[in-house]
């Protein structure tokens, strides 16, 4: 075997030389002559059976083969095509697939155009695996191979800041384009996210939680998103606001950044009062928002359930001071509301009779300094078992009482986001004691919740079970201890990971 390489109209042909050396040893080696003299241009190695000889010169023929004559001379060459095992060494194995997907997801979407690769990189990894942002820079060259400073994180994270309205305004857009957002219809709710902390500031305050974690301060988190679930909005309050004081100023700030000329906004009961009502009226926007049938008039619920009379499926329309309400009935949760309300009877009943084990419950009152069953409580409760109440603002004629009960009920899409961020993002328990890092974390938890949202929405399954199948492409590290060269071999991608990558259509 031998290779000619012209180098300034001098031609060398490299050969495989075999020599035995003074330990007995047969010694392969790569060679060339010049000026009538022998030079080694490569050392293959030592052989001391015949076994390990043919290796050696099967790996100076390869040597040879892929050899590129470029100059100069001395350039080092390929030598990577043979890999022997027992010549090789395993150091790990890299997610580079994976994070190939989640970047050109981001991409897609156009969250590339947001900031530097360090926050895109930081934004795949909450979703990968959610840690803190010092450990992601960690993760992000054990997982990947890709490596940051420190330094560059503190040095560029104060700028990030300023990226929440650019990075909505790109969401927005994408949501336009792929779910046919219109703002027509827009879903709001509020959560909670507690801190690993016990100390109040101006942000982190004590208050209802959510995640019954009433020791410890907490911030509010509004969230807005499409009628299929994908987020568009957020903003952040402290966390002893009262959440039907979050909507208006939400929902208006959403209109002036976004020039939204027609929006309704659906939303549990709490955000229901008579200030938010009158504000949405001032303001022309409509509302579909749950109703608390158990706080209405006596006269009223007596009206309601005698309209409705047990009647599956059925429901009607009463003019009140909060706008339309629209009742309806269900069988199936005229079963669960009863089951529900026996339990609470049942306890009821056991307090009343030893009042020095139990607490006060629903279905009690205390009269001359004794325990009794609230029978006037359990008749009210029993009339509105089944009944379900939305007010809206709406006239009949702009939409039926079957549409808004159905839109009511996609409220649920909202839940599935927050949990989303907080079980698979980890958006909490939060870490951060300043203001600045915990508006940072929630904009990275923002837009990989974006991100996490139109994957579920292409594919079909939960982003939990998409990163683990990605996960199971993984690139082997090896060692080529002849060359000392690093390999990374890819295993096969099966043909369901195909199939789900192929629905997001990610762009070649």
């Amino acid at each position: 075997i031998k290779i000619v390489i012209c180098r300034t109209k001098v031609v060398f042909m490299l050969r495989i030389r075999t020599i035995t050396t003074g330990s007995g040893a047969k010694a392969v080696q790569v060679i060339y002559y010049l000026n009538r003299k022998r030079i080694v241009f490569k050392h293959i190695g030592s052989a001391k059976s015949e076994e390990d000889l043919k290796e050696l010169l099967i790996l100076a023929e390869d040597f040879i083969h892929n050899y590129t004559p470029e100059l100069p001379f001395e350039e080092e060459v390929k030598f990577d095509n043979l890999m022997y095992l027992h010549k090789t060494q395993f150091i790990g194995v890299y997610y580079t697939y994976a994070y190939e997907i989640l970047l050109k997801t981001i991409t897609q979407i156009g969250l590339n155009k947001v900031g530097t690769q360090l926050l895109l990189d930081l934004i795949v990894l909450r979703i990968i695996e959610p840690v803190s942002k010092l450990r992601s820079i960690e993760l992000l060259n054990e997982y990947f191979g890709i490596k940051h400073r420190r330094q560059s994180f503190y040095k560029s994270a104060p700028s990030w800041l300023t990226l929440k309205n650019s990075a909505e305004e790109i969401i927005i857009e994408f949501a336009k384009k792929s779910y046919d957002f219109t703002f027509d219809l827009v879903f709001y709710d509020i959560t909670t996210l507690y801190f690993e902390a016990f100390q109040e500031d101006e942000l982190r305050k004590n208050g209802f939680s959510k995640d019954n974690k009433s020791q410890q301060p907490q911030i509010l988190v509004a969230l807005m998103v499409s009628k299929e679930g994908f987020p568009v909005s957020y903003e952040i309050f402290p966390g002893n606001t009262f959440e039907g004081h979050t909507i208006l100023p939400v929902v208006q700030s959403f209109i002036q950044k976004h020039s939204v000329k027609k929006l309704t906004i659906v939303a549990d009961a709490a955000m229901i009062s008579m200030d938010n009502v009158q504000k949405f009226n001032q303001d022309k926007l409509n509302y579909i928002v749950g109703a608390r049938i158990a706080n209405l008039p006596t006269s009223l619920i007596n009206f309601i359930s005698k309209s409705l009379n047990k009647e599956d499926g059925k429901n009607i329309r009463v003019q009140t001071d909060k706008g339309h309400l629209i009742c309806s009935f269900s069988s199936v949760r005229f079963r669960k509301d009863k089951y529900e309300m026996d339990k609470q009877i049942e306890k009821a009943k056991t307090l009343v009779q030893t009042p020095s084990k139990c607490k006060k419950l629903k279905f009690t009152t205390v009269k001359a300094e004794k325990v009794k069953l609230n029978k006037e409580l359990i008749e009210k409760t029993t009339k509105i078992l089944g009944i379900k109440g939305y007010y809206t603002n709406l006239s009949e004629s702009e939409v039926s009482n079957d549409t808004v009960i159905t839109q009511y009920h996609e409220l649920y899409r909202i839940e599935q986001a927050f949990r989303v961020a907080k079980s698979d993002l980890q958006t909490r328990p939060i870490f951060h004691y300043k203001e600045d890092p915990i508006k940072l974390h929630l904009l990275i938890c923002f837009i990989a919740l974006s991100v996490a949202k139109h994957i579920e929405l292409q594919t079909g399954i939960s982003i939990k079970r998409f990163k683990n199948e990605l996960k199971k492409v993984t690139d082997a590290r090896m060692l080529n201890q002849l060359t000392n060269k690093e390999i990374k071999i890819r295993t096969q991608i099966t043909p369901y990971i195909q199939q789900i990558i192929d629905k997001l259509n990610l762009p070649h």
